[in-house]
């Protein structure tokens, strides 16, 4: 690792730290930016909470960048914070300039650059980072041309958002002043070429499923690691919109509620979900530095067993509530309190049943090898108690380590019985 190369990469992540910082800064001053933040998140917390989560890109970017320079999956990372970042410090500084006219130079010619900057930065991510992962290099030379079709989709999308006439992105009184009055053609060319940029990424997620088909080992450790990280911020996000249905359910005709702050639970969620973004730019970090790379698959069962066992506990809980409180109604005409606080005990009492049931089904279902070696060793370790035949033992202890370890061969050595110094033999 050169001194210059760190130097480099870590001077990229502070300028993406320093642009957070403004961004932050153009946050609080701008609050007509606020509801058309490119965050997507409403509230003060979940917008600090995904200012926060972005930072993970930036800083393991530079980690990668500086220990594995000739990997170029730090460095896409960096770009893409950095691209990150400055479209949110576009959009809140033209969006106060525009709306404080005289406020800040050049405002609109900053919109109008922002109107484009978001094609390379889900570009690189959506298909170059996966077309490289996890060793910078691609799976085999048939992907050469997808790379290629990549570049130039994101190169006219790009030239197209510059050029397009008409309103501006976010701002759609203020027109394009880079706009070409005379070519309309542009803005239609670049809804034509529009949809060959999530065919692209689909492909690039294709391509990641392939190596993962045909590599083994380290690989595929590497591999689920970022599938284990995109998959759980999918399943959030699934959980989010559940937990916001089964609150519409819940509550009462009569009183207006909106998805994602209806409850408790809706709201913690939402924190949760928009954290999740972290986990994907850590799982990169981790699988690409072979950090503990091998506990990927306990991370895997413990979330596949907890999250199954929160859903379930979800359900059950406002199930019990819905009936509870539609009994009670039957019964005395309003609702009662009573159905929470039972509801409440249920779940107490089956959280440990529960949680066992769906440790066991997922070791069958996901983890029969190990499930089938467990079960093996218990059974022997019962055995083991009650055989006192040294023939018959020795059998059993080979015919287990052949079912749980599969050898090529297996060899049972038995040391000879010793005379005691001494002593002579009768």
């Amino acid at each position: 690792m050169s001194t210059r190369t760190a130097w480099l990469a870590w001077s990229l992540a502070a300028l993406s730290v320093t642009m957070f910082v403004a961004n932050v800064m153009l946050y609080f001053l701008a609050p007509s930016a606020q509801s058309t933040s490119n965050w997507g998140t409403v509230g003060t917390v979940s917008d600090t909470l995904s200012f926060v989560s972005f930072l993970a890109f930036p800083l393991v970017g530079a980690l990668i960048a500086s220990r594995r320079p000739h990997n170029p999956i730090g460095w896409i990372l960096l770009a893409d914070s950095l691209l990150w970042m400055l479209i949110d410090t576009f959009e809140y500084y033209s969006t106060y300039g525009v709306t404080q006219r005289g406020s800040l130079p050049f405002s609109v010619a900053i919109a109008a650059l922002n109107n484009w900057l978001w094609v390379p930065t889900v570009g690189l991510v959506g298909t170059y980072l996966l077309l490289l992962f996890p060793d910078g290099k691609l799976p085999s030379k048939r992907w050469r041309p997808l790379a290629w079709i990549a570049g130039a989709v994101i190169v006219l999308l790009s030239i197209s958002g510059f050029f397009a006439p008409g309103p501006l992105q976010n701002l759609e009184e203020v027109q394009n002043p880079f706009g070409l009055e005379g070519l309309p053609w542009i803005a239609y060319a670049g809804y034509a070429v529009l949809p060959l940029l999530p065919l692209c990424i689909l492909a690039s997620a294709a391509s990641l499923v392939m190596r993962y088909r045909r590599s083994g080992g380290e690989v595929r450790q590497q591999i689920k690691w970022i599938a284990f990280a995109a998959s759980f911020m999918g399943v959030l996000y699934l959980s989010i919109m559940s937990v916001g249905i089964v609150s519409l359910l819940v509550s009462a005709p009569e009183t207006p509620n909106d998805l994602g702050t209806r409850s408790l639970w809706g709201a913690l969620l939402e924190d949760v979900g928009v954290l999740s973004f972290a986990g994907v730019p850590v799982a990169i970090g981790f699988a690409v530095l072979k950090y503990r790379l091998y506990d990927i698959d306990l991370l895997i069962n413990r979330t596949l067993v907890y999250g199954s066992l929160t859903a379930t506990l979800v359900a059950l809980y406002f199930g019990g509530i819905v009936v509870l409180q539609r009994v009670f109604v039957l019964l005395t005409g309003q609702q009662s309190t009573l159905a929470v606080v039972a509801s409440t005990l249920l779940i107490a009492a089956l959280f440990t049943p529960l949680r066992r049931r769906i440790q066991s089904f997922i070791d069958r279902r996901f983890y029969r090898r190990k499930y089938d070696a467990r079960k093996t060793l218990e059974a022997f370790s019962s055995k083991l108690r009650d055989e006192t035949d040294l023939d018959a033992l020795s059998e059993d202890l080979t015919s287990v380590v052949w079912e749980t370890m599969q050898p090529a061969h297996v060899t049972l050595w038995l040391r000879p019985d010793t005379v005691p110094k001494g002593e002579h033999p009768d």
